[in-house]
This record gives structure tokens, sequence and C-alpha cells, in this order.
């Protein structure tokens, strides 16, 4: 189970990554909005970001369990994903809220997940931590290389690197599931 939750983490992290690296960016270019606007923008939606895995995972430990919450949050990622490359602004926002709030159920999960694939005092389990955070390693460093590049070499711009991003997150569910 650990390589499929490595390859789960490593392709919603190259999702999340892939979007930050553009997301300022695309705010300017795009919506021609001043810096500090797309800043603004920028800091909320962060902050929000590490602040609803504590009730995604309040949510998990109560009603919903663990893999549930899970795909649900990784089901509305690739939405919010896909939400991103219309370039209207109320897609631009419901694309942020859905990574939001699917960032909430996704994240504190996962790694509770790793967790329980061994017993308390197995002394495999730093070892599997350590090659599940490589995939978030790995997610985090290939997701700005691609998704820039597309961002700057393609027809489609930014529409290209969200859109890859939004791939990752449906190739994390499909290894998930």
């Amino acid at each position: 189970g650990l390589y499929f939750l490595f390859a789960t983490e490593m392709w919603e992290r190259f999702s999340y990554y892939g979007m930050r690296a553009l997301l300022v960016l695309y705010m300017t270019n795009v919506f021609l909005w001043q810096p500090a606007q797309a800043s603004y923008v920028y800091k909320w939606y962060t902050s929000l970001v590490y602040l609803t895995p504590l009730v995604g995972g309040f949510l998990a430990d109560r009603f919903l369990g663990l893999r549930m919450s899970i795909l649900i949050g990784a089901v509305l990622m690739a939405i919010g994903q896909f939400c991103l490359v219309a370039e209207a602004l109320p897609f631009f926002y419901a694309g942020l809220a859905l990574l939001i709030i699917g960032n909430g159920f996704f994240k504190p999960n996962m790694a509770t997940q790793v967790g329980r694939l061994y017993p308390a005092n197995d002394a495999r389990r730093d070892g599997a931590y350590t090659i599940f955070y490589m995939g978030v390693n790995l997610g985090g460093f290939l997701a700005p290389l691609a998704c820039g590049w597309l961002a700057e070499n393609t027809l489609g711009r930014y529409h290209s690197g969200f859109t890859i991003a939004g791939v990752g997150m449906v190739f994390g569910l499909l290894v998930y599931l």
C-alpha cells in the first residue's frame, strides 16, 4: 500500500505546486490585476489551504473515514484545477474554493493512512514516511518545471499548465482507486 500512497501523494503535490507556480502570474497577466491584489488572493488561498486540513481531519475521524475523505478531496481538487482553465472570474474563484476544500479533506488523511499501514512500534514506519515524503518532494520538484514549461511554450499558455495540474490530480485519484 505504501507505493500507492506514495504515487497518489506525488501526483497530488504535482497538481498543487504546478498550479501554485502559475497562480500569481495568471492573475497579473490574464486578469490584469495589480501585484498587490494578486498577492492578496494568493495569501488567502495559501492560508486556507493550511487551515482546512483541521476540519478535514476532524470530519474524517468522526464521520467519513480516511478513504472517503481522500476520495472526496481528490475529486474536488481535480474539478478545481479544471475550473481554473476557464478564463472567467467566477470559475477562477470556484476553482480556488474547490482546491481549498479538497485539500482539507485530502491532506491530513494521506499521512494518517501511511501511519496505519504499520503497527505503532514497527521499525518500518519511519522508513515508510521517508518514502512517502520523497513522493511529496518529487511532485513538488517536477510540477513547476512541467506546468511552467507548458504555460510558457504552448498556445494554451496558463490553461495548459492548469490542465496538466488537473490531469496530475486525476492520475493521483486513479492510482489511489
